[in-house]
């Protein structure tokens, strides 16, 4: 499963030169694998007080080009794989054609102390390997 979002880079996103700082790129990645969640009808709100708990215990980022300062950017979220109790994401960023930044995130699923447990069943697309 794969979604798009557009993401308008704001001023405080950026160090002094005008440049998103690289801390900001994870920040997007999340917002993508929420709108993806909520593409799928499903959201975080609603897992957590389920005691459903998906923490990134893997990131993975490639800058190749920078972001500035009013750009607008697309970004492409992609669920790669849900196993058992891990989910993995892909993550690329656009500005028009040019591709600035790759991503990859690993996702625990846990429960409310905080130990792994098994992803709900349904939670994916039944296109997605499980």
């Amino acid at each position: 499963m794969k979604g798009s979002m557009e993401i308008r880079v704001r001023y405080c996103e950026c160090d002094p030169m005008g440049v998103v700082h690289h801390t900001v790129y994870p920040v997007w990645f999340e917002m993508g694998r929420t709108e993806l969640l909520r593409a799928m009808g499903r959201n975080y709100r609603d897992m957590e007080e389920a005691g459903v708990f998906l923490a990134v215990v893997r990131m993975q980022v490639a800058y190749r080009r920078p972001a500035r300062y009013d750009d607008l950017l697309r970004l492409e979220t992609t669920l790669a794989s849900a196993g058992h109790v891990k989910i993995e994401h892909t993550y690329e960023l656009y500005r028009g054609a040019e591709l600035l930044c790759t991503g990859a995130t690993t996702l625990a699923c846990l429960d409310r102390a905080g130990k792994a447990r098994a992803l709900p069943e349904g939670l994916f697309d039944p296109g997605v390997a499980r």
